[in-house]
């Protein structure tokens, strides 16, 4: 590499930071700029929804990196902008303020953003969703005054701020269409488990139902009424319908775009000198043949250490298994593993699951295609990941039997 290349990443993300701190560490000396929309130096989204909107973790502990690391390390910064046009044929972006950044390799690192709510009342005082650094600050504030709060969506996002909410003394109601929470990401065995978890701390879960409008007085919520026109009162409602993923960017300049991004295998889009990584990108993944977009952090902090490397010129083939994280409550859980919907046979669990205290395997014939552990910190999500990579067939009862060595399984 010569000092003369450019390298310019859109989104001042983890993504973001962790393409910024590989390219150094892989000893690339020419210039590094960073873009990103907000004021905010790049920070690690899970604990927005978690530990920082609890108040348990401390403003300085979200960032990715010291605030003299970008300096320390030649990163330049363009913080409180954003990339406006791509120019393909020229290879610059230009961004809000009239700046143009030429580049020899792009990183579209742009991230998501919160679907919206298309129901009546949307623009009512009082409405939070959560993507940003302020969103939790606000979401906080509201939570603290010990409202009657209402979450549309039982996601990830929309179950970790019921039990945040909760746990501030809030009295919560959660909306759902589907049958059980995280229908779509464990299925309903799983989902029932979490299901109980909310109903054990007092969480009101309305199931198979949706919102369809939103009242206010003064121009603030009061309510939410249901599919079934029953009426909720609420004085904060939290909409946690799902991310879209920003590719207004790439769209205007032509790149494929299909539910993100489109990438191969080493995060390169369909212009040789463009990588997409993160929320943003819709990869094909070397193990599924297909496309799996992943929107989480494990995803964000190695999906932008793999473009880095694929800048560079290095051989890339990112083919991570699929990773989730959560914490609710007294639950702290690992997911790892990917099946399409209603792509498996059959749950097993291993553990005891009324003490909170197990693995749950998802089968594939006699294949385990994904895995979770509740509170199973001593050996974690680890042993159940080489069960899935190896790709054996496993007997479901010697699974089941937690006599029986994760190693003796396959």
């Amino acid at each position: 590499m010569t000092t003369e290349q450019t390298f310019v990443i859109v989104g001042a993300s983890l993504t973001g930071a962790s393409a910024a701190q590989t390219l150094r560490e892989a000893g690339f000396t020419g210039r590094v700029v960073l873009v990103g929309a907000e004021n905010e130096r790049p920070y690690e989204r899970p604990p927005l929804s978690k530990g920082y909107l609890l108040g348990s973790e401390e403003r300085p502990t979200i960032f990715v990196h010291e605030e003299d690391w970008y300096a320390k390390h030649s990163v330049e910064l363009r913080l409180g902008h954003s990339a406006v046009e791509l120019d393909r044929g020229a290879r610059t972006v230009r961004l809000d303020n009239g700046e143009q950044l030429q580049y020899d390799k792009l990183l579209l690192a742009t991230g998501a953003s919160p679907r919206e709510l298309d129901v009546p009342g949307t623009d009512l005082d009082g409405i939070f969703s959560l993507r940003r650094v302020g969103d939790s600050e606000r979401l906080q504030a509201a939570l603290r005054a010990h409202s009657r709060v209402a979450v549309v969506g039982a996601g990830w996002i929309g179950l970790e701020t019921a039990a945040a909410a909760r746990e501030l003394g809030c009295e919560v109601t959660v909306f759902e269409p589907q049958p059980t929470p995280l229908h779509a990401a464990l299925g309903a065995e799983m989902g029932e488990f979490f299901a109980e978890l909310h109903r054990r701390h007092g969480v009101h879960l309305r199931l198979g139902s949706g919102v369809s409008r939103i009242n206010g007085s003064d121009g603030r919520v009061t309510s939410v009424v249901d599919d079934n026109d029953e009426e909720v009162p609420a004085d904060a409602v939290i909409v946690a319908v799902g991310a879209r993923p920003n590719t207004e960017l790439a769209e205007r300049c032509g790149l494929s775009v299909d539910n993100g991004v489109l990438v191969d295998a080493s995060l390169r889009t369909d212009d040789a000198d463009i990588y997409a990584a993160g929320d943003v990108a819709n990869p094909t993944h070397p193990r599924y043949q297909r496309r799996v977009r992943v929107e989480h952090w494990d995803n964000a902090l190695h999906g932008g250490q793999a473009a880095a490397k694929a800048m560079l010129g290095q051989d890339v083939d990112y083919d991570r298994l699929p990773y989730f994280f959560t914490d609710q409550y007294d639950v702290g859980m690992e997911f790892s593993g990917w099946f399409p919907p209603g792509g498996y046979d059959a749950v097993v669990t291993r553990g005891d699951v009324a003490e909170q205290a197990f693995y749950a395997f998802w089968l594939s014939g006699e294949r385990v295609v994904a895995a979770m552990h509740i509170n199973q910190w001593d050996d974690g999500i680890a042993p159940a990941q080489a069960l899935i990579l190896g790709g054996g067939a496993v007997d479901a009862k010697r699974l089941a039997d937690a006599s029986v060595p994760f190693d003796q399984l396959s």
